[in-house]
């Protein structure tokens, strides 16, 4: 099992970092979430000229009917409301990595996003080979694990390699955050910190390895996969949690015992997720392979002061 390798490993990445404690005076974001009243009644997105869109896709790569299924929603989204990138949150190909499968499992599927410009930004999962980081349509340009600024608003992503978080990328990441000046940082990766799900659930080691970082430098949100539902985690420390790992795969009903960090889960249909960002709101809906909208909400981004407690921006 990998963490029986990397328990030593991780344990020294964290001395590593050095994280600790906020110092006084060190500024860190926090959020809140304003959820819609019921699916039935969901929040719209703004669709903002000047908004970044982008969607959110996990665990998706079978060439199955229900993952080209997922994929035809999405490019039909795409149409009223035109994300031009998609985080992968892994598991990008399942069974065999031959150049014909990406064709199958990613090409053709996603060809209407791909000939409308949209960019694909992986990290990797479990059964992913590190190779995908050669791969030009991943974005990857070879790294397991990177950053990059998004072409609007003021906003970093930083994509993590979670299977083998060596004590190298926990150092690289700490270094990035420290030096991020945008507002919004969003992290994404493959297992996540938080999940209800009975087959995984909680990454309790990998949490508390990354979560101290997330809370002293200000992530506001992370996208996360593995296991095979939708869940809308309730916010943990200031930061906005989600699991999006059924863009292809689907466990039904392992969802059935939320846990009590658990606001929102969908485990009897495959979702992927759109978002907007536009100031200090981040406005998602996560859609089904029926086009329905079964979650949606409002992530508002709050600046806050450790000296003085006090918040900068808007409370919802």
């Amino acid at each position: 099992m990998r963490h029986t390798h990397l328990l030593s490993s991780l344990a020294l990445a964290l001395s590593l970092t050095g994280c600790q404690s906020l110092s006084a005076g060190e500024a860190v974001a926090t959020v809140t979430t304003v959820q819609a009243p019921s699916a039935a009644q969901p929040i719209a997105l703004p669709n903002a000229p000047d908004s970044l869109k982008f969607c959110v896709l996990g665990d998706f790569g079978t060439g199955s009917k229900q993952q080209y299924q997922l994929a035809a929603q999405m490019a039909e989204l795409h149409k009223t409301f035109p994300f031009e990138m998609c985080t992968l949150v892994g598991d990008n190909l399942y069974g065999r990595q031959r150049s014909q499968d990406f064709q199958k499992k990613f090409e053709i599927p996603y060809k209407p996003l791909l000939d409308a410009e949209v960019k694909f930004y992986a990290s990797l999962g479990n059964h992913d080979t590190r190779e995908q980081r050669f791969y030009k349509l991943f974005n990857m340009d070879g790294k397991l694990y990177y950053s990059f600024k998004a072409p609007k608003q003021d906003v970093r992503f930083f994509a993590l390699e979670t299977t083998y978080p060596v004590p190298e990328q926990i150092k690289w990441l700490e270094e990035e955050l420290m030096k991020s000046r945008e507002k919004w940082k969003i992290a994404y990766f493959h297992h996540p910190l938080y999940s209800s799900a009975g087959r995984h659930g909680s990454d309790l080691q990998l949490r508390e390895t990354l979560e101290p970082l997330f809370t002293k430098y200000g992530v506001n949100v992370v996208f996360t996969g593995h296991d095979h539902i939708y869940e809308r985690i309730k916010p943990q420390n200031g930061i906005a949690y989600f699991v999006a790992g059924s863009g292809g795969q689907l466990r039904t009903g392992d969802g059935r015992r939320p846990a009590p960090f658990s606001d929102r889960i969908v485990d009897s249909s495959r979702v992927f997720m759109v978002a907007e960002i536009s100031g200090d709101r981040m406005v998602f809906n996560a859609v089904n392979q029926l086009g329905n909208i079964v979650d949606s909400g409002v992530v508002v981004r709050q600046e806050l002061s450790s000296a003085t407690g006090q918040s900068g921006g808007e409370r919802r």
